[in-house]
């Protein structure tokens, strides 16, 4: 059994932290959804799409929700986060569960099992993977990759636009670890709030959409409270995050982003 929870991990582990996861925040100036806005500043709506869930620190309960045509599951887990570069992540149910853990500082990504009893670091090359048989990658949660740094990005008008949305394209830099071939961003004019996020590979098929719903505040932050994340190649598959509570801006100890956090017991 140990055994087969460490290649479950190994193919890829917690996205959700931004649930502590993945985004966006209320931008500063008013802006129109066509391309003759100039004073649109895309730069300051990516950078609130990257700290959406983060700000300078976060905490958040949050429940996992995972959906296949065979079986369903669900998971809950605590999630702390300081700036964009460190993250760590409890999950406190199932039993079955109970007690793994993940850190990142930096590109660093460790996972640990407290069955076993092992702390295991995650190559880059497993960033993309699944995390705990989720739709949601570990990239996804702990955000090792940054829109505003690894892509480049301009505003967009697709033929099906709404009046009322704002749509920004992304495109990976040369020197950046992405294996997506584009990114498009959907965002409420009104409030810069997320609508949905479409994947793309590199030949432009759809490959994955993530849909924000329930937008609610917590700790003062309005956000979506919800994000559900559909593979479009995997009928009957999905993964849905709900974040039960959340704190910003707040002290965070330092020793919670530390290996020996891992091993802790709880």
């Amino acid at each position: 059994m140990a055994v087969n929870q460490t290649a479950r991990l190994n193919s890829g582990v917690f996205v959700l932290c931004q649930l502590v996861m993945i985004f966006f925040v209320a931008t500063q100036s008013p802006v129109r959804a066509n391309e003759q806005s100039a004073d649109i500043d895309v730069k300051a709506i990516i950078q609130a799409v990257d700290e959406l869930y983060r700000s300078q620190t976060s905490r958040a309960e949050i429940e996992m929700q995972i959906f296949t045509p065979h079986w369903e599951r669900t998971l809950t887990m605590k999630i702390w986060t300081k700036g964009m570069d460190r993250t760590f992540i409890l999950i406190t149910s199932p039993k079955k569960e109970k007690g793994v853990a993940t850190l990142r500082i930096g590109n660093e990504m460790w996972n640990y099992l407290p069955k076993t009893n092992k702390v295991m670091k995650v190559p880059p090359s497993m960033m993309m993977g699944s995390w705990m048989g989720s739709d949601f990658t570990n990239d996804d949660l702990v955000k090792e990759s940054s829109m505003l740094n690894d892509y480049t990005y301009k505003l967009i008008t697709p033929r099906d636009a709404q009046p009322d949305h704002l749509y920004i394209q992304l495109l990976p830099k040369e020197d950046s670890p992405i294996v997506w071939g584009k990114l498009i961003v959907a965002i409420r004019e009104s409030d810069k709030i997320p609508i949905w996020q479409h994947f793309y590979d590199e030949t432009s098929r759809l490959t994955r959409v993530l849909n924000f719903k329930k937008v609610e505040s917590f700790d003062g932050k309005t956000i979506p409270s919800v994000m559900e994340m559909i593979p479009q190649n995997r009928e009957g598959h999905k993964t849905v995050v709900r974040f039960v509570d959340a704190a910003f801006d707040t002290e965070i100890d330092e020793k919670i982003f530390t290996r020996r956090n891992l091993r802790k017991r709880r």
